[in-house]
């Protein structure tokens, strides 16, 4: 919380808004790190946030989980800990993408009124109230409940960087798309189809007809069939799973085609798995293949992108199941188990 003269300059401020010392809200604590979410995750409650005069107050309507959610709450692998916390968790709780309604405005931001209704990122989104950046959010998709809405940011950006600005998918492009019931496979899926590729996805038995219902052309069983084995040549592989080996992804991809990879092995406690990324990007100089990695970048203009789509029927998010604020350690936990397809969305009640 900012030193009293910042608050007293802003109250001075004409516009400012100031919600310092307002009471407390009901949010998700973490205090320390730790892989069962049940041990780490607890329902309580936190003084209800202030804002600066760059800055959102949103009154949030629901969030979302995701992986990042566990290696936020997890503290693993140790390389996220400069930005997570070293010792313990920087920020109360680990939540990330959100959608709810503006409360109150910082003196100098533009674009955003109390009373609209928003989407995007901000840091411990798993409570009542959350402080967000203006750059990282933007109006709500007019056809989304809240609940769907917080299951597109973190997600969807992550798709459409990794598909468009990485893969660079056209159409006709052959495209495999692996960990394809998960967040960011089911909305990965969905734009490579909607940009006219050819798509295989991958994923577990009992999830084949939801990936094959979001458009996908062909859908594989990995505890079946192995489709890097198989004599096909994909022009990009999107890889989320992150369980294959690098040789065995290169080997399916064509000679001339983009591999992005997207995710990795969680078992690593000081790398986890992102050594793989490594090797592909000082192998990639040397090889006609285009072998690549990024860090999803979270920015409004990304959120409109999807608004478009979303808008326009294009693109929808999967939903698999909602929770109250109070189960979110369950969410995370049938996240971890492998049950979900698509998104878990936690929602909190209207004001």
């Amino acid at each position: 919380m900012r030193n009293t003269q910042d608050r007293q300059d802003r109250r001075d401020t004409p516009g400012a808004q100031d919600t310092c010392g307002t009471g407390t809200m009901a949010a998700v604590v973490q205090e320390r790190y730790g892989t069962d979410p049940a041990a780490v995750l607890r329902p309580g409650r936190l003084p209800r946030p202030g804002i600066g005069p760059e800055e959102v107050l949103v009154r949030v309507r629901a969030a979302s989980v995701d992986r990042g959610t566990w290696h936020l709450m997890a503290g693993l692998p140790y390389a996220v800990r400069p930005v997570s916390g070293l010792r313990r968790p920087r920020q109360p709780n680990p939540g990330r993408s959100l959608a709810g309604v503006v409360e109150a405005v910082g003196a100098e931001v533009t674009g955003f009124a109390p009373g609209d209704a928003v989407y995007g990122t901000a840091s411990a989104a798993f409570a009542e109230y959350v402080v967000a950046r203006p750059d990282r959010i933007a109006p709500k998709p007019a056809g989304l409940s809240f609940e769907a809405a917080a299951t597109v940011p973190v997600s969807g950006l992550t798709a459409l960087q990794a598909v468009r600005d990485h893969g660079k998918v056209t159409a006709s492009a052959r495209v495999l798309v692996t960990g394809a019931s998960g967040g960011v496979g089911s909305f990965a899926v969905q734009l490579a189809h909607a940009y006219g590729a050819e798509v295989t996805a991958v994923a577990r038995t009992a999830k084949l007809d939801a990936v094959r219902a979001l458009g996908a052309d062909r859908v594989v069983d990995h505890t079946r069939e192995d489709c890097l084995a198989e004599p096909q040549r994909y022009d990009v592989i999107i890889d989320i799973a992150g369980q294959r080996p690098l040789r065995e992804l290169r080997r399916a991809l064509a000679p001339q085609g983009r591999l992005v990879i997207t995710g990795g092995e969680t078992d690593g406690v000081w790398l986890g798995g992102t050594d793989r990324q490594l090797r592909a990007l000082l192998l990639a100089p040397f090889t006609g293949q285009h072998l690549g990695t990024f860090v999803s970048s979270e920015h409004a203009d990304g959120l409109l992108d999807l608004t478009a789509l979303l808008d326009a029927g294009t693109l929808r998010p999967v939903v698999d199941s909602v929770h109250p604020l109070t189960e979110t350690a369950t969410a995370v936990r049938r996240l971890l188990d492998g049950a979900v397809v698509g998104k878990v969305a936690i929602a909190l009640p209207d004001a």
